[in-house]
């Protein structure tokens, strides 16, 4: 299944995803697409209805985050062997963890501000874990069991912030609207593979990040488990895994940084596509 946050920001409604590619609306079962509803149990009654007997949503809303009241925002970071490479650094024999602020999520078609001061803000296409059941000291092989589904995220930064402001990671990754979600959060069982699906992202037309999720340095399997270790995931938390080669920060010989009135567009293969203007904050 496709499932989907769509309307107002703030007022969004869960659905899903026909198969003509409508959104059908979900309101009248389930209260959200959130951990509260994500166990097994809940998405195998959902598979079990007929979306052409669910009520047809007119128009194109806006389509939101597709997942709500997330409690952690966990990132996993220089995980593409490629990306490495290109800031000169080596891949870590463990996960390297980092946080955004659940304050950064929004809609994937949402425009991304410029903070205030910024110099350096540079984007990250992500494949994303959403976790579906409560995780904690769990083996690698029971991993993909406490896996609700993945979607798609730009993990926008600022490098400045990031790098030189005196502090971890978080600096630079916690702005508001630095993490756009969508637009589906698909379910696992129509992601037989997370290990083999395109991945790329376009800036003001021009291709700046094209890789394959075969790339990741750590899997899956070893994420989740591994972040298990050290704190209790929860279901609808949001395990960001990494982005590949082709940053702004890692253009040679100039590199290359996020302006107001700048576009960015990005998929993953199944997982859908993004498209954010910039804008000051």
């Amino acid at each position: 299944m496709k499932l989907l946050r769509y309307g107002p920001m703030g007022q969004e409604k869960p659905g899903l995803v026909g198969p003509d590619g409508e959104i059908r609306d979900l309101s009248g079962l389930i209260s959200d697409i959130s951990g509260a509803n994500l166990d097994d149990q809940t998405l195998d009654m959902l598979r079990t209805k007929d979306p052409k007997n669910l009520p047809l949503v007119d128009g194109a809303p806006r389509i939101g985050a597709c997942v709500n009241n997330v409690s952690k925002v966990i990132c996993i970071g220089l995980n593409y062997h490629d990306h490495a490479a290109e800031v000169g650094a080596q891949p870590t024999p463990e996960p390297r963890i980092f946080m955004k602020a659940s304050s950064a999520i929004c809609g994937p078609n949402d425009n991304v501000e410029i903070p205030r001061g910024s110099s350096q803000t540079d984007w990250e296409v992500e494949l994303t874990i959403v976790v579906g059941k409560k995780a904690k000291y769990i083996t690698e092989a029971d991993a993909i069991d406490h896996i609700a589904g993945y979607c798609l995220a730009n993990d926008v930064s600022e490098r400045d912030f990031q790098i030189r402001r005196s502090g971890q990671w978080v600096k630079g990754k916690s702005h508001d609207t630095f993490c756009p979600l969508g637009p589906w959060l698909v379910t696992r069982d129509e992601v037989p593979d997370p290990h083999n699906l395109d991945i790329w992202l376009a800036v003001d037309g021009v291709r700046r990040q094209n890789s394959n999720t075969r790339n990741l340095v750590h899997s899956v399997p070893v994420i989740v488990s591994h972040l298990s270790h050290f704190m209790t995931l929860l279901p609808g938390d949001i395990i960001l895994t990494g982005t590949p080669a082709g940053v702004g920060m890692g253009l040679k010989p100039d590199p290359l940084f996020l302006k107001p009135g700048m576009t960015m567009e990005l998929g993953i293969e199944g997982l859908g596509q993004q498209s954010q203007i910039t804008v000051s904050a």
